[in-house]
């Protein structure tokens, strides 16, 4: 057995020392580091699998389906400890229209509902779901947002009859929940008063979150929403890690903060940053706009499949809806805690 020479000893002793010394400098993760950590691609693939499964018949608003799935996404915040916005975890409302033979679309609104009720009429009963977390400030709240009703099944198509919905929204929603937890992770009480927002009826004219705005006592106090709609798929699969960032022009923070996120934490994307005066057109997100409130708003542009029962799990990118889900809780995390 071949000894250690004495005059080596020394030498050797240093190195472990430090070694053990850089050990203990090594800095404990910050709560946005806490919060990444938590968002993974196995929680994506589970909640979308989950949500555009064939059992729920594609989520269409006011079926069994979509009552399913709104059960499905209460039961995991409460597993959580998330609490209710209102006095429960549902905002149930009602949309109504004349009947399927004359032209109208359905309306939430109670002028329109009035007169709608005067003749043979619709009538569609919806939920949305919020859940919160209180911040150091109550008088000022950002919300976060996905829809997650589909447009159903179809029984006279010939073949698949199924609007999965994959995409358009589950994936949205998967990032919302994973989100969430991302929050809770951190391990630190937020700025701003955090909502967690769930809309059903965006397929049906944005109805769920047109209900919120207009019977929240004070939009006013909600400064910055951040939405989803379809963050999971490839419109060119030749550039897999496209994503479309638009964000209200004003608010230059916000594309400010994603490009030193994607640097800082080496994210596999490409946003494609889209400054808009005031975003109103899409989705949820012009329900927020339309109030003058500073959105961000990923998606990750159309593709084959929209609005077709071909919209499946199986045709997700993981990597790129896990990828965008920590870039936006990056994002949404600053929208809380920075002034912008």
């Amino acid at each position: 057995m071949k000894r250690i020479s004495y005059y080596l000893l020394p030498l050797l002793l240093a190195f472990i020392t430090a070694g053990t010394l850089q050990a203990k400098k090594k800095p404990a993760p910050t709560a946005e580091e806490k919060g990444l950590a938590s968002i993974n691609r196995i929680s994506a693939e589970a909640f979308v699998g989950f949500l555009a499964c064939d059992e729920l018949e594609g989520r269409e608003a006011g079926w069994k389906g979509g009552r399913i799935a709104g059960n499905y996404i209460v039961s995991l915040l409460k597993q959580w400890g998330l609490q209710p916005v209102f006095d429960d975890y549902y905002q149930p409302f009602e949309a109504y229209r004349i009947e399927r033979q004359k032209p109208g679309r359905l309306q939430v609104h109670p002028d329109s509902i009035a007169k709608i009720k005067t003749g043979v009429h619709q009538k569609y009963n919806m939920r949305n779901i919020l859940v919160k977390i209180d911040g150091k400030r109550t008088d000022e709240v950002v919300v976060i947002g996905a829809h997650y009703d589909h447009l159903g099944y179809d029984p006279m198509l010939d073949g698949d009859q199924i609007y999965n919905g994959a995409d358009d929204n589950a994936s949205g929603v998967s990032a919302v929940l994973q989100i969430a937890r991302a929050f809770l992770a951190t391990g630190q009480q937020p700025e701003r008063t955090v909502y967690f927002a769930f809309w059903d009826g965006e397929e049906k004219g944005l109805l769920g979150s047109r209900y919120f705005a207009q019977t929240y006592p004070d939009m006013k106090k909600i400064k910055g929403y951040l939405n989803f709609d379809m963050i999971g798929r490839n419109n060119n699969e030749s550039k897999p890690k496209h994503v479309v960032y638009f964000y209200t022009e004003s608010a230059t923070a916000f594309g400010e903060w994603l490009k030193s996120d994607v640097e800082k934490y080496n994210l596999q994307l490409e946003p494609n940053y889209r400054p808009w005066d005031k975003p109103v057109g899409g989705s949820d997100n012009g329900t927020f706009a339309k109030h003058d409130i500073p959105i961000m708003w990923y998606h990750t542009d159309g593709h084959p499949d929209y609005h077709l029962p071909g919209d499946e799990a199986a045709k997700i990118n993981w990597e790129k809806l896990t990828e965008i889900t920590k870039a936006s809780f990056l994002g949404f995390w600053k929208m809380a805690n920075l002034n912008f």
